[in-house]
C-alpha cells in the first residue's frame, strides 16, 4: 500500500464518523443565514443607492422587476406576492440559521429557495446567471447542511435547548 492508498482510506473513514462534522456545520450555516440577510438588506437599499458599487437592487421596487423578470410563469398579480413571500423567507431562514433554530428544517427550505431561485435563473435569465452567483452551491451547501447529523450542529440553539431530532 502506497502513502496516498493509504491518505484515501484514512480520508474515506474520516467522513464517516460524527466526529467529522463537529466542525463544520456552523460555518454552512453561517454562510447561509449572512447570504440570505446580504440579500435582504440590499432589497432595502441597506448596502446602498441602486447603481453604487456592488448593490444588486438598492431598493425594493428594483427587487419586484427582477422578480417580474425571473418568474414569467406566474399570473401578474402573483408576482409581487412571490417576491414578498421570498424576502420573508430569506429574513426568516437568515435568523434561524443564524441562531441555530429548527436547522435542518431551515436547511431543507432555504434548498428550496434557493434551488427555485437557481431555476428561474438559468430559464428565464441567462444560464450563466446562477453559476456567476453561485447559487446552485449555495444550494448545495444547504444541501450537505440538512443531511449533516443534527447532533453535531456546534453553537444551535437546537442543540443547547436538546430540540434536535434524529
Amino acid at each position: 500500500m502506497t502513502k496516498l492508498d493509504g491518505l484515501r482510506q484514512w480520508a474515506h473513514r474520516a467522513g464517516d464518523s460524527p466526529r467529522a462534522w463537529a466542525g463544520p456545520p456552523p460555518s454552512p450555516r453561517l454562510a447561509l443565514a449572512t447570504g440570505f440577510l446580504s440579500a435582504v438588506a440590499d432589497r432595502f437599499g441597506l448596502w446602498g443607492d441602486p447603481g453604487s458599487g456592488k448593490v444588486a437592487w438598492g431598493d425594493y421596487d428594483r427587487y419586484l422587476a427582477y422578480v417580474h423578470e425571473l418568474a414569467p410563469y406566474l399570473p401578474g398579480g402573483f408576482v409581487d406576492i412571490a417576491g414578498r413571500l421570498a424576502t420573508a423567507a430569506e429574513a426568516i431562514l437568515g435568523i434561524t440559521l443564524l441562531l441555530g433554530v429548527a436547522v435542518r428544517l431551515s436547511a431543507w427550505a432555504g434548498a428550496g429557495v434557493l434551488l427555485t431561485f437557481a431555476l428561474s435563473m438559468f430559464f428565464f435569465s441567462h444560464p450563466e446567471a446562477p453559476l456567476n452567483a453561485s447559487v446552485f452551491s449555495a444550494t448545495g451547501l444547504a444541501l450537505l447542511l440538512a443531511l449533516a447529523p443534527t447532533d453535531t450542529c456546534a453553537f444551535a440553539l437546537d442543540r443547547k435547548l436538546g430540540l434536535e431530532h434524529p
